[in-house]
Order: structure tokens, then sequence, then C-alpha cells
């Protein structure tokens, strides 16, 4: 009896762990067979780690190569929650330095990671007072960061980039497939405790970004940006552009506006300061807009520049709008209507040649189409088919209402008119290079079309001249230099439709010298007070850009490139 129940247990145990052994044999060969990928990448998680190793983001240089933008190191902090004792004396220790909310700083720490980013990129002071406290757990890796050494200067053509090294405005956002490079990355081993070795496992080298060259010249940019700093604050102006180009090629040598920002502050900018209004506000241009209605009468062989207009002593009628000039005039003649500005005198012109043909011209000089240039968030601007105008817009679109336009297109304009007669493309960036240096793309000038011809071209020039030496642009007059351009002072609209009249945007466009143009500018105040007019306010931003621009090039700078017409000519 005793002996049976002893056999009993025995087998009992022993068919108790022959069962747990099939157990066991089952749980090896199901772990074996369906779970070993998925174990092994969690042991190879433990013991690799896994980093992206960033590219060089590549430099902006002005035309003569002087540096713009460029990457700087820059250490980025991390935390390895778990080795952290004390974290509410780590985040009141770090948010004061880093300048974070604690509540911030908590929630990151209280996380169940063993690595977590409390802050990129910081400052070298922030850097060495984390470093001073000695907290384990705290550690730094070596980033880039980017650095905009001029601030302020060209802020709205080289825009910026993100944390991440991703371009977000401008050239910088434009061309950033050039400038980012491709980031590379390793495997690095750790050992038992997560630290990681200077071993790594395999390893794919970043390949870094391309440096841009742009057009703009550093010692122009500074000029042009000084003068229009002077004038938006001396007129209390809400806002200010100004472009000066290359005539010949299309070149923007400075472009800029205010209000601005610094580049290398830029998270505390607002929209208003940061959107380039150059190429993306709209506004009628007033005034200037007559070398459009001028050029196309020369053109067309309807005038003369001796012909005589009455200009009704100040009120003329068209269909039921009453038509006023700035000052009353009787007779004048042609080169008189530009070079006095008389709204009567184009308005007359342009009845001569009608709504077709004025609707064409402005079309040939660039107007109510995008330019191209290589800068994001440029508009078309807007003019109305000539089969759409009103009764009254016979007089109002060829004196520049009824017309939106930005300074980019005044500045094609008048650089028509420089030209001989041919409208450029305008450009930002002259290459793409390498770090060695070696150009691997080059943008050259490109002809748009011709839209008038030379010899109205050089009519044009001389009535210009005009306005400078005897009409309404007297103040644009450089020292030492001769000088064609028009001036505008036009009304903006209110919320209801109606024109103001308190509200203006003068401005002036011009080219000097006259007889040998090296430089068109095209400058524009908005809501100047208490002066508004364009001859005004705009006038002397230009003589003064003009003389210190143009006594530059003749001294620091060589000969403008030679002028590429056909753009097919660029490599890729």
């Amino acid at each position: 009896m005793y002996i049976g129940n002893y056999r009993s247990k025995c087998e009992a145990v022993f068919l108790a762990f022959f069962i747990f052994f099939l157990l066991c044999i089952a749980r090896l060969f199901y772990i074996q067979f369906f779970r070993s990928s998925y174990l092994a990448s969690i042991a190879r998680k433990q013991h690799n780690l896994f980093v992206e190793l960033e590219p060089r983001r590549g430099a902006i240089y002005d035309s003569n190569r002087k540096p713009q933008a460029f990457n700087i190191p820059a250490d980025s902090l991390y935390a390895s929650p778990n080795e952290i004792k004390d974290k509410e004396s780590a985040v009141r220790a770090l948010a004061a330095i880093l300048n974070l909310k604690p509540d911030y700083l908590r929630e990151r720490l209280d996380r169940k990671k063993s690595f977590i980013w409390l802050a990129r990129k910081i400052t070298p002071e922030q850097s060495s007072e984390i470093k001073k406290l000695k907290i384990k757990g705290l550690g730094f890796l070596k980033e880039s960061k980017r650095s905009y050494p001029n601030g302020y200067l060209a802020s709205h053509v080289i825009g910026f980039a993100g944390t991440d090294n991703t371009g977000l405005e401008d050239t910088e956002a434009y061309y950033d497939r050039y400038l980012r490079g491709e980031a590379g990355w390793a495997v690095f081993l750790r050992d038992a405790r997560q630290k990681r070795l200077d071993l790594w496992d395999s390893m794919v080298l970043p390949k870094d970004g391309y440096d841009v060259v742009l057009t703009i010249d550093e010692v122009i940019q500074f000029i042009a940006e000084r003068e229009l700093d002077k004038a938006y604050k001396a007129h209390h102006a809400k806002g200010a552009s100004i472009i000066v180009m290359d005539p010949h090629t299309g070149a923007i040598l400075a472009m800029a506006n205010r209000p601005t920002y610094d580049l290398n502050d830029h998270n505390s900018a607002s929209k208003d300061q940061m959107r380039n209004r150059s190429i993306c506000d709209l506004f009628e241009p007033g005034s200037v807009f007559k070398i459009v209605t001028a050029s196309a009468a020369l053109e067309e062989n309807k005038v003369s520049e001796e012909d005589k207009f009455f200009c009704e002593n100040g009120e003329y009628r068209v269909a039921n709008h009453i038509l006023h000039d700035h000052q009353k005039h009787g007779w004048l003649t042609f080169r008189q209507v530009i070079e006095e500005s008389s709204n009567i005198g184009t308005t007359k012109v342009a009845q001569i040649l009608g709504p077709d043909t004025v609707y064409r011209y402005a079309r040939l000089f660039g107007f109510a189409v995008k330019s191209g240039i290589d800068l994001p968030g440029e508009i078309s601007g807007s003019l109305k088919e000539a089969r759409f105008w009103s009764k009254t817009s016979i007089g109002a679109v060829p004196i520049g209402q009824e017309v939106g336009v930005t300074a980019l297109q005044l500045a094609n304009a008048i650089s028509v008119i420089a030209n001989d007669g041919v409208l450029m493309k305008p450009y930002i960036v002259k290459e793409v290079r390498d770090r060695h240096g070696v150009t691997l793309k080059k943008f050259f000038p490109a002809q748009v079309r011709r839209a008038i011809s030379e010899e109205t071209s050089l009519r044009m020039k001389k009535i210009l001249t005009g306005v400078v030496e005897e009409g309404t642009g007297k103040l644009a007059k450089p020292i030492s230099y001769t000088a064609a351009g028009k001036t505008g002072t036009a009304q903006k609209l209110e919320a209801n439709g109606a024109y103001s009249h308190d509200e203006f945007v003068g401005s002036f466009i011009g080219f000097a010298p006259a007889e040998d143009p090296k430089v068109a500018i095209v400058v524009t105040i908005d809501s100047p007070h208490p002066y508004y007019f364009g001859g005004v306010v705009a006038a002397p931003v230009f003589k003064n850009v003009a003389t210190d621009v143009i006594r530059y090039l003749n001294t620091s700078r060589p000969p403008s490139e030679e002028l590429v017409l056909n753009a097919a000519q660029a490599t890729d």
C-alpha cells in the first residue's frame, strides 16, 4: 500500500516535470522560429545607438564673396531622466539659465525615457553655466547653428533657417535644396548602462550643402538701407522699399524694406517685419506709370516731343469723372507733360493711343505678370484687359490708377528705358559652388523681350532727364552725376473703395548716369507724413543712393559682366 502510493507520487512528479519540459521546449521553439527577429531587434536597440550625422549647411555670400550666412558650432542639451536624482532642483536651475518655463522642463524630465531633448542649440554662455551645475544625467551634443554676421542687412533677401537647418524664408528657403545637404548616420555601440562608446558599427558620412553667391553687393546694400531708413523714420512712414538693379543684366544689387528685423533674432519678429514688400506688396503706382504711356506714344509715332497739349487749367472731364492736375497748366509740350507730371496731358495722349495700345505696352513693360525672380512670395500685380475698362479707365490707367504693381515691377520697367528698350529677367543668385569654390551652377542674365525700340528708349532717356533737371524730380539729381527718372504720388484706397485724401504712396524710379546707366533705382515710401509727394520724400533717397553707389562702382568694382541673352546657356 505504502509502496504503491509512493510510486504513484513519483510518476505524478515525473509527469509534471515532463510536461514542464515539453512546454519549455515548445517555448524555445516558438522564440527561435517566431520571435527571434523581434527579440534580436530589442537587443540591438539596447546595445546599438543610431545617430544622425548633420551635414554642413552651405554658406551664403554676397557678390564679392563676403559671408552673409554660415553655420557655427552649438551645444544642444539632452537629459537621461532616470539618472537624475533631484529633478526639482534641476528644473529650477535649468529654467533660470535657459529662460524656459519650469512646467515644460518638469514634464520632459518625468518621461520614462533614456534620452530626451531639453534645449537645442543654446548659447556658449548657457552651456558653460549648465556644465558648472554638474548634474548627473545631463549631457551635450554638438550641432550647428545658423549665424548671420550682418544682422539686419539684406534680411528680406537672405531669409533664415530653422532649428533643423531647413530654410524658411527668402533665399534660405528658395535655394534650400542646394544649401541643406544630405544627412548621414552612424550606429554606435553602448555598454550595459546605455552609455555610448567611441566605437561604431556602421556609418554613412553626411553630404555637405553647397554655397550660394548672391548678386547683392554688401556695400551697395548698406548704402541703400542707410538712406531708406533715414527717409522711413523722417517721414513717419508705415513702410518703405528700395531696389537697386543693374539694368543691363537684371542682377539685383540691393533690395531692402522697412520695417525690418534681425536675422539672428527672427523668432521675435512679426509677420509685418518679415514681409518682403518689394515683391509681395501691391499698390497703385501713380505718375511713375506714365513712362509706359509716354513710351507707347513715341513708339507708335502718335506724338513728338514738341507736340502741344492744352491741359485745361487743371480740370478735365473724362466721362462722368473730373480729372485734376496737382497744379494748373495751360499749353504744355509733350516733353513738359511728362516733366511736370500732368495727369490731363497724359490722359489726352492716352486717348490718342486708345485702351488696347496702352494695355499692350503695359504688358510689354512687365506689368500684371510675375517677373520670375528667384525669391518666394512674388505676386503678379493687377491690370484689367482693355475690354473690361470702364468709360473712365482711359483717364485712370495711363496715369497709374486702377493698376496694381510691385516695386520690383517698377524696377523692371524703368530698366527697360535704361537698357535701350530691352526687358531683362531679374535675379538674386549668380552661382552655386561647393565648399572648395568649384562652380556647380551659374545663372546668366536673360532677356525677356524687347519692349520698345532703341530709338524710343533714347528719346525717353532725354525726357526723363528733363524730369530731374527741370521738372518734378529736381531733388533726385545726384551730386556730380546726371540722372533720369520719374516721380509718383498715388492715393491709397480706403476700405470702402474710395481714394484716401490722407494716405499716399510717394515714389521715384530712375537710373544714373542718364547717358550711360550703371544702376536703376526704385524708392517707394508708404504713407509718409506730413509730406507725401514722391518728388519730396522718395527723390532725395534716390539722389543719395545713386551718388554713393556710382562713386563706389567707379572706384571699387570691375565692369558689369557681359550680357548673355539666352537663359538656356545656364548650366544645370
